[in-house]
């Protein structure tokens, strides 16, 4: 189930693991199956991937980081389509995330013997870009009536949706604003004006799409698979040079 209307869908190539999570979606749609214990179960990927590295077997970590790009997608479809769509989920989701993130470098950096220094600069890059396309995102989505529980700017913890509780989306509502909140600040002062400009053209999005989680951890996968795991850290701090070159195409529009 896609969050855009049908003309501006574009290819969106960090979301590679929707035609399996859809696939999984169907499966589960008629159980007890939560959309929470699916985005739990991700984070198990995760853990297993972030084992897999620290053993050597680089192939098996592939594995399980594309099967946690496939669950992370299927959270939110099963939301969508069990309509139980919730802040709950949303910054769990978002919490679990960044923690992996963390994790994947640190593990990275740890058995390639990179500096710490590289390993912090890396999930900073890592951090920026995906912000980055959220960002844009998210206001794609809010201007096309899409899914809004995402909010483009997240200034104070939302009124729960029915069937949560108040108090566990405040909770995870602020643990977001701490682990997220200076990449949002930065983005925002970087791009202000984003959300009063035209819509993002459908090509600009998928450039910026190569920012989004799914296709990170892939590029960690591949570099993996082809045993070059001591590439990981430096190709994300080089990459983040698109940052401001795709904040400039923006605003041309």
């Amino acid at each position: 189930m896609s969050k855009l209307p049908k003309a501006h869908r574009f290819t969106d190539l960090s979301d590679y693991g929707r035609k399996p999570a859809q696939y999984l979606v169907n499966i589960l749609k008629d159980t007890t199956t939560t959309p929470v214990q699916v985005t739990l179960l991700f984070f198990v990927s995760g853990i297993v991937a972030l084992y897999c590295i620290y053993t050597g077997h680089y192939v098996l970590a592939a594995i399980f980081l594309v099967l946690k790009s496939i669950l992370d997608a299927a959270d939110g479809e099963l939301a969508r389509v069990k309509k139980t769509p919730s802040y709950t989920g949303r910054y769990l989701d978002s919490i679990l995330d960044i923690v992996l993130n963390a994790l994947f470098l640190f593990i990275i950096g740890y058995v390639t013997g990179s500096s710490v220094m590289y390993i912090v600069l890396a999930f900073i890059a890592l951090q920026v870009q995906g912000t980055l396309y959220n960002y844009y995102y998210v206001i794609l989505r809010n201007k096309l009536d899409g899914d809004t529980t995402s909010r483009i700017i997240e200034t104070g913890s939302p009124t729960a949706l029915p069937g949560e509780e108040q108090t566990t989306v405040n909770i995870l509502f602020y643990t977001y604003k701490l682990l997220y909140g200076l990449f949002d600040k930065l983005i925002y002062t970087l791009d202000p004006k984003a959300s009063d400009g035209k819509i993002i053209p459908n090509w600009l999005m998928t450039l910026v799409s190569t920012f989004g989680l799914g296709f990170q951890l892939l590029i960690m996968a591949v570099l993996l698979v082809i045993q070059l795991p001591e590439v990981i850290i430096p190709f994300f701090i080089g990459y983040t040079i698109l940052v401001p070159i795709c904040i400039l195409l923006r605003m041309k529009f």
